[in-house]
């Protein structure tokens, strides 16, 4: 075996390592930039970094299985005027209407195509698309928790509309979150 061979095979053998030593790296990078605060959440959740990582890239797996569809105008209409609705019974029963939010938004995404039957699974898919809303969402889940004990004050209540708000909204389509995948992702 000639010298030059014997560098080219280690040269090749270098840059191999070099390789796959930054795919983790990238593989991260990216996580980290689709599920934004979700990703430092599951650090918090799993034993391990790598464990927390292979979960996550498992929701972007069941989602991309989803068959996620728009809804159409007239349906859209239907959950404003719902969502008006709701936000107008605020004022006389406001722990009703976050409750009722919550059903809304659980309504949207079933008509969507997300998986609705179990909160953890709609928590992990929201996760991939809607990121940036999802401690929010949570928030808004323990206010409610707490309104129906008679232990949140109007002002939380509102701000438990408000973050519900947000999602419902882009659920909806009007406020696309800019960490959301593209479908042929």
């Amino acid at each position: 075996m000639s010298i030059e061979l014997i560098v080219i095979v280690l040269a090749a053998v270098v840059a191999a390592a070099a390789a796959a030593a930054g795919l983790p790296t990238a593989r991260r990078r990216r996580l980290r930039r689709r599920f934004g605060p979700e990703y430092e959440r599951a650090l918090g959740e799993y034993a391990s970094r790598r464990e927390a990582e292979r979960e996550l890239a498992a929701r972007e797996r069941r989602f991309r299985d989803l068959d996620i569809r728009d809804l159409p105008a007239e349906t859209k209409t239907k959950y404003e005027a719902a969502w008006a609705a709701l936000q107008e019974r605020f004022v006389e029963s406001p722990t009703d209407a976050v409750r009722e939010a919550d059903a809304l938004i659980t309504r949207v995404m079933h008509d969507r195509g997300y998986p609705t039957e179990e909160r953890t699974v709609r928590m992990d898919i929201l996760s991939v698309v809607y990121s940036r809303h999802l401690d929010r969402y949570r928030q808004a889940h323990e206010i409610e928790r707490l309104g129906a004990a008679g232990k949140a004050s109007t002002e939380d209540l509102r701000q438990a509309l408000l973050h519900h708000r947000t999602l419902f909204d882009d659920l909806l389509g009007r406020a696309p979150d800019a960490t959301s995948p593209s479908r042929g992702s």
